[in-house]
């Protein structure tokens, strides 16, 4: 059995036997420097816990003629990416690359959906603090579009 990570956000609420549960379900990777975790648009089968190391989050975008990823957040230990294996269409809405040696832990969507038909109250928890991470990215992007209009109406008074 794997053990349980501490803090990660996506265990809140359960207690140690839960998330031993949940944790027993993943499969241990290890990210080079510089290595892709997931793309845009790729096949989402896995979410992922980050154990050890960091995860640039990236949107890629024409910029100026040519394609540039640009940096939406980066995850740390503790913290969850790759939710889209969750939520259909089960696409990525970002890359995860690894700007640094790092380790997840990947939980495959049909072990999760198993485990959780078995235990109704930890797919309870893990789908509230799941709701928890999309809302943070929401108002992430919520953010970004604000600022972004506001430069545009800034520009066009000015």
């Amino acid at each position: 059995m794997v053990k349980p990570m501490l803090k990660a956000d996506l265990l809140n609420g359960l207690n140690e036997e839960d998330a031993g549960r949940v944790m027993a379900l993943a499969k241990r990777t290890i990210l080079t420097s510089g290595a892709e975790l997931f793309h845009l648009g790729d096949s989402a089968e896995s979410i992922y816990l980050i154990a050890r190391g960091r995860l640039r989050l990236t949107l890629p975008m024409q910029v100026r003629d040519r394609e540039e990823n640009v940096l939406v957040e980066e995850r740390v230990p503790g913290q969850t990416v790759g939710w889209s294996a969750l939520i259909p269409p089960f696409r990525f809405t970002l890359t995860a690359t690894a700007p640094l040696e790092t380790e997840v832990f990947a939980l495959s969507r049909d072990a999760l959906h198993a485990h959780f038909a078995a235990n109704p109250l930890a797919g309870y928890a893990v789908s509230m603090n799941l709701a928890s991470v999309i809302g943070e990215r929401l108002q992430l992007f919520q953010t970004m579009w604000v600022r972004e209009v506001q430069r545009m109406v800034e520009a066009r008074c000015a």
